[in-house]
């Protein structure tokens, strides 16, 4: 089933998630055992994250210095096909213009399409640190637009290469950003950037975490004045410890609002319970407006998730 599909029907709250695939050398069963406790709070979707690779720097102990390209997650096809047939439910495998080629980007549409996959997210991801060189012959997408274009190409049997397919259909979702994307100058380039992702094609939004709902509203009506009415998903995360009031805002390029930063910092040793109360009073405020499809991203620790959904 599609995304856009899940939105449309959904007569009561509905939540979706995203997991990351294991780091090299560890084991699939971490995301099995991931996978197994969120099923049965019926996911209407789980994401699967993909990652270029990166240069990784060594000195050894003469001080001679040596670098490698590195890829510190693998499987996000895999995952996303395991999810679909094994555990039945609907995967969104997450696509990058950074790092890969529209040649690697097409291969990987064609084989979730044999896989039964349905659903994608089109991203720009972030910036390589290391120059990915690219032969004459093939070419990239600059922009998440340009993904989403390819894959809507795909949709109407337009292929890179002159063999023969059926056009592949594909649910489109690509991201929001209630706080600004770091590289927008301003919130409306920024929004102007998102209408051109809808008019290549995009069916719905999912934003970048946020944790102050007023700023995901006033997003949305933004969203809306410059006609743009797809679905525009709340993407949700718990935060957990004092250490993140730094590190979350660094990461993300957000926000963290006043009072949780206040809370945190009085009661440095109740990180989780203040971020699960923080969480579940987001949750109820946004199903009170009836925004009712809201998207955790778990960041592979599903415990205390499980614990607010099963409130709901």
């Amino acid at each position: 089933m599609k995304v856009i599909d899940h939105i449309n029907q959904s007569t009561k709250p509905s939540f979706s998630y995203e997991i990351l695939p294991p780091k090299k050398g560890d084991n699939i069963r971490q995301v099995f055992d991931i996978i197994s406790k969120i099923k049965p709070l019926n996911p209407a979707w789980i994401n699967v994250t993909s990652h270029a690779s990166s240069l990784i720097y060594k000195e050894d102990i003469n001080g001679k210095i040596s670098k490698k390209i590195h890829k510190k997650r693998h499987g996000t096809i895999g995952i996303c096909g395991v999810i679909q047939n094994k555990f039945a439910i609907d995967a969104v495998a997450h696509l990058l213009c950074q790092g890969f080629s529209k040649e690697e980007t097409e291969n990987t549409l064609i084989e979730l399409n044999y896989l039964g996959i349905e659903n994608v997210l089109a991203l720009k991801g972030d910036n390589l640190n290391y120059n990915k060189e690219i032969v004459k012959e093939k070419s990239i997408n600059t922009y998440s637009k340009d993904l989403v274009t390819q894959i809507n190409n795909m949709q109407k049997g337009q292929f890179l290469d002159e063999t023969e397919y059926e056009p592949l259909k594909f649910c489109i979702g690509v991201a929001g950003y209630p706080e600004k994307h770091i590289e927008a100058p301003n919130m409306e380039a920024d929004i102007h950037y998102l209408k051109q992702k809808v008019d290549a094609g995009a069916e719905y939004i999912i934003t970048q975490m946020f944790f102050d709902n007023s700023k995901y509203y006033a997003f949305v009506n933004a969203c809306k004045a410059h006609g743009i009415n797809v679905p525009i998903i709340p993407g949700l995360k718990l935060i957990k410890s004092i250490k993140q009031v730094q590190s979350i805002p660094k990461l993300f390029n957000i926000d963290l609002p006043h009072d949780l930063v206040t809370e945190l910092h009085k009661y440095p040793d109740s990180g989780i319970e203040i971020g699960k109360t923080w969480a579940t009073v987001q949750i109820q405020d946004l199903l009170k407006n009836n925004f009712n499809n809201l998207h955790f991203f778990l960041m592979n620790d599903v415990e205390h998730i499980v614990d607010i959904i099963q409130t709901f």
